[in-house]
């Protein structure tokens, strides 16, 4: 399965990005990685800024690729796609 075929399934629709939004997503992606080493919050917050920034370098992969996900699941399907974005062999 490839990303033409998520789309064929409904889940990923055409996307144009831009260097300005790729920056603003790699900024939220710093921001959170620090944030995420703080010793004044609990482990589960530092789990979720952590989620949050692997989200987002994932919606930049497919971003890339010309793709969006459609809004059910797109959590997942977002996550799910890097195996798509990156590539096989680095399964």
């Amino acid at each position: 399965m490839n990303l033409q075929d998520w789309q064929n399934n409904g889940w990923l629709r055409p996307h144009q990005t831009d260097s300005k939004e790729i920056s603003n997503l790699l900024a939220i992606v710093e921001r959170d990685m620090a944030d995420a080493t703080s010793m004044d919050i609990s482990d589960d917050w530092k789990f979720g800024i952590a989620y949050n920034a692997a989200l987002k370098l994932c919606t930049i992969m497919l971003y890339a690729h010309g793709f969006r996900p459609e809004n059910n699941q797109a959590h997942y399907r977002t996550l799910m796609s890097i195996e798509l974005t990156i590539g096989q062999h680095r399964k």
